[in-house]
């Protein structure tokens, strides 16, 4: 199958609970976006790379890294290779002197890996159907989104936990829209796993 690269565009934390995390992955020279909802500890493990924090002591990420280069393992890629009742799972595939490798990972730390190594990251075109949102580029659906937004100000918004299961497929997809807009990723993907159950009769 045809592989597809992916960049971190952005680490990003619900706006109704602070820890909750999403690492948001975007499609290299196109417009869809995967939110992967993430634990804090491996958000931390990302953002200090992509920040450029050195900590004092290395952390468990840095620590594997240390150990690989060691005995002489490159991480060459990773592919986000399945995503199964919204549960992404990964691979790293890594190089030895004499063979190739491929080691199931959680995604999370397949990513910390991966901007540890500067390895590109991949999916394949189904994955990234199922679970992307589509981000527009020009300022006139910007503003349209606003517009959508702000004539529903006074619609409750589902907080964290709210049961999505008795809204329709036309509010959760307008929910969804609004919540990609103000770039709340935590609950987009939840909203997004909500759809694509319905979508498949789960």
């Amino acid at each position: 199958m045809h592989k597809i690269e992916l960049e971190i565009v952005a680490l990003s934390h619900s706006i109704t609970n602070t820890n909750s995390y999403a690492v948001v992955l975007g499609e290299v020279n196109g417009t869809r976006r995967i939110p992967i909802v993430i634990g804090g500890f491996e958000a931390q493990a990302i953002a200090v790379v992509l920040e450029h924090i050195q900590p004092s002591r290395p952390l468990t990420h840095d620590l594997m890294k240390n150990f690989m280069l060691a005995f002489n393992i490159e991480l060459q890629e990773i592919v986000i290779s399945d995503l199964q009742e919204g549960i992404f799972y990964s691979k790293l595939v890594c190089n030895t002197a004499n063979d190739t490798i491929e080691i199931d990972s959680r995604t999370s730390d397949a990513l910390a890996l991966a901007v540890r190594y500067g390895c590109p990251i991949y999916t394949y075109n189904h994955i990234i159907e199922e679970a992307s949102l589509h981000v527009e580029g020009t300022s006139s659906s910007a503003s349209g989104s606003k517009k959508k937004k702000a004539a529903k100000e006074e619609e409750p918004v589902p907080v964290e936990g709210d049961d999505y299961s008795r809204m329709s497929l036309l509010q959760l997809q307008e929910l969804l829209d609004e919540m990609v807009a103000i770039e709340d990723y935590i609950k987009a993907a939840a909203i997004r796993n909500e759809i694509n159950n319905r979508k498949t009769g789960r």
